[in-house]
C-alpha cells in the first residue's frame, strides 16, 4: 500500500514538475534579444543621431510587422548618448557588451567616434554595425570582421557626386572638415572625379567649428580663377555651419566657378535654397525611392510626425532591417552565425536593396543623382531625381588591408 502511496507521489510530483517547466519558468529562447544603440544624440550631429534612433524604432516595427520579436524573443534596445567624443563612444560601447551582455551593436554618429570603437567590437567578439559615421576607413585600414556597416562610405559618396560634373575638362577644388569624414572624402572623391577625367587641381581642409572661411576661399579663387569653364568646388560638410553661405557671398559666380556637393538632411535643405540648379548626389530623399518599404515608411513617419523622413531616418530604418534579417537567417545571435549569415546578405531597406560585400562587410546600394530645385510650398531645396545610381555602378574600392 505504501509502495502504491509513494509511487503516486512521485507521478504528481513528476507531473508538476513537467507542468511547471512548460508554463512556469522562462525557456532559454525567450531571453530578450539586446541591441545597444550608440548615437551622437547631442552636439553639432544631434539631428543626424535622434533620427538614426527614430529609424532604428521604425525599421524594427516594420520587420517584425509591429510584434517588437525577432524569433519569439523580444527586442531590448539599450540607447546610448556618446556626445561625440571618441572616448566616451568607446567607454559606452565597452559598458555595453561587458555590462548590459548586448548581442549587437549600432553606431555610432562621428567617424571619430566609429573608429574609437572598432576595436572594441573585436575585443568583445560581438558585431558592431556602423550606421551612419561614413570614414572609408572604418571598413577600410582600420577594419575588422566584426565590423559591418549600413552607412554609405565616402567612396560610394564620392563616387556618385563625381559622376554628377566629372569628365575630361573639368577643374575642381574642395573644401572639407579637417578629421577623418572629410579626409576620406576628399581622397574617395579625387580617386573617383580623375577616373573619370577631372582633374582635383586644390584641396582645402578647415576646423569643423570654424565660422569664418574667408582665407580658405580666396586660396581656391586663386586655384580656380584661370581655369577653363567648367569648374567647381566641391563641399564634403557634416553637420552645423559650413562654408556655403559664405561661398555664395564670395564672387565664385564672377569667376565662373559653380559649387557642387551632397544633399543633406532637410534642415540643411533650407539653407540649400540659393543653390537651386546645383548638381550633386543624395543617399536618399523620401521622395526618389519607389518601393513598398519607402511608401510604407513615408506615410508612417508623416502620420506620426508631420512631416517625411529624412536622411539618418532611413539610416536607422536600414540598420534594422540589416539586424533582423541577420538574426533570422542565423537562427539567433551566435556571432559566429551572425556573421556567416551577414556577408553576402541581401536585405531590403527604403531605398532599395542593400547588399553585405563579403571582403569588407560594407553594404553596397543605390545612390541618388540629384539637381536641387524650388518648388512652390516647400520650404527647403528640393533634390529632384535624375538618374538611380545601381549599387553595381556605387561600388567603392575594396580598401581593406590584406593581411
Amino acid at each position: 500500500m505504501q509502495s502504491a502511496k509513494f509511487k503516486l507521489l512521485v507521478i504528481i510530483f513528476v507531473s508538476a514538475l513537467f507542468i511547471v517547466c512548460l508554463t512556469g519558468l522562462p525557456a532559454l529562447g525567450s531571453e530578450p534579444i539586446k541591441i545597444g544603440i550608440i548615437q551622437g544624440l547631442s552636439g553639432p550631429y544631434e539631428v543626424y543621431g535622434k533620427q538614426e534612433v527614430t529609424g532604428f524604432k521604425m525599421g524594427l516595427e516594420y520587420a517584425t510587422n509591429g510584434t517588437n520579436k525577432i524569433l519569439g524573443r523580444d527586442v531590448k534596445l539599450i540607447i546610448e548618448d556618446t556626445q561625440l567624443k571618441p572616448a566616451r563612444g568607446k567607454m559606452l560601447l565597452t559598458k555595453l557588451y561587458n555590462d548590459d551582455k548586448i548581442d549587437i551593436a549600432v553606431g555610432p554618429t562621428s567617424s571619430a567616434v566609429a573608429l574609437a570603437c572598432l576595436p572594441v567590437a573585436k575585443e568583445f567578439k560581438k558585431i558592431l554595425i556602423v550606421e551612419p559615421a561614413v570614414a572609408d576607413s572604418i571598413t577600410g585600414a582600420f577594419w575588422n570582421r566584426y565590423i559591418f556597416r549600413t552607412g554609405r562610405n565616402s567612396g560610394q559618396d564620392a563616387i556618385a557626386n563625381a559622376a554628377a560634373v566629372s569628365k575630361p575638362g573639368v577643374s575642381i577644388a574642395t573644401i572639407a572638415q579637417d578629421y577623418a569624414f572629410g579626409r576620406d572624402g576628399v581622397a574617395a572623391y579625387k580617386r573617383a572625379a580623375e577616373k573619370f577625367g577631372a582633374k582635383v587641381v586644390h584641396e582645402e581642409y578647415a576646423d569643423p567649428k570654424a565660422t569664418d572661411f574667408t582665407a580658405p576661399l580666396q586660396r581656391i579663387i586663386g586655384a580656380l580663377k584661370d581655369k577653363p569653364k567648367p569648374k567647381y568646388v566641391f563641399v564634403i560638410w557634416a553637420g552645423k555651419g559650413g562654408p556655403v553661405p559664405q561661398m555664395l557671398s564670395s564672387g565664385l559666380d564672377k569667376y565662373g566657378i559653380q559649387i557642387t556637393s551632397g544633399s543633406n538632411v532637410i534642415p540643411v535643405l533650407k539653407l540649400m535654397k540659393p543653390l537651386k540648379g546645383m548638381v550633386g548626389a543624395a543617399y536618399y530623399y523620401y521622395e526618389n525611392p519607389k518601393n513598398k518599404v519607402n511608401d510604407w515608411f513615408v506615410d508612417e513617419h508623416m502620420k506620426r510626425f508631420k512631416q517625411p523622413p529624412d536622411f539618418f531616418t532611413c539610416g536607422g530604418f536600414a540598420a534594422a532591417m540589416a539586424v533582423v534579417e541577420g538574426i533570422r537567417k542565423a537562427g539567433g545571435t551566435d556571432t559566429e552565425k551572425l556573421i556567416a549569415a551577414m556577408e553576402g546578405m541581401k536585405f531590403m531597406t527604403p531605398k532599395g536593396y542593400m547588399t553585405f560585400r563579403k571582403e569588407d562587410h560594407q553594404a553596397l546600394q543605390s545612390m541618388f543623382a540629384i539637381k536641387l530645385t524650388v518648388k512652390p510650398g516647400v520650404a527647403w531645396a528640393v533634390p529632384e531625381l535624375q538618374r538611380e545610381l545601381s549599387p553595381e555602378e556605387t561600388a567603392p574600392p575594396i580598401l581593406v588591408k590584406k593581411k
